[in-house]
């Protein structure tokens, strides 16, 4: 049975961003790179990176969103996608500086928190183990 269009849902933490009943295509961005989805692609699964989301509904009209970390997954005329942070309604370029000031700059500072709560909990370990021994 061929598909002439695919269900799109858009999840964040807290709600959902948008959905779509009729999405012609999409585009969307991996670690691999960016790929296409059509309504008779098979099932699939993505791991998506902080970028600019891409599709398109029934009339034509081309929708460009700037997604954080997330996943996608299609399953029959289904995708659904599950990300952080989404921004929209912006001109492309606008989008582009969204994702490098607002999605990267807060995965640099996420990995620096890590690095200090690892080196706390490094700490803690020594200590509890310098306990043990006496």
């Amino acid at each position: 049975m061929e598909l002439a269009f695919m269900h799109l849902k858009i999840l964040l933490p807290f709600g959902i961003y948008t959905e779509q009943p009729q999405v012609k295509r999409i585009v969307a961005e991996t670690k691999q790179g960016y790929f296409g989805l059509l309504p008779n692609r098979l099932d699939c699964v993505g791991a998506l990176v902080p970028g600019i989301f891409t599709y398109e509904t029934s009339m034509g009209e081309e929708i460009n969103l700037a997604i954080d970390k997330g996943i996608l997954v299609k399953a029959g005329a289904e995708v659904l996608v599950s990300v952080r942070n989404a921004i929209g309604g912006m001109e492309l370029g606008k989008l582009h500086e969204a994702v490098r000031k607002e999605f990267l700059l807060l995965n640099e500072q996420e990995q620096e928190v890590r690095t200090v709560l690892m080196k706390l909990e490094t700490g803690f370990i020594r200590q509890f183990q310098k306990l043990q021994r006496e």
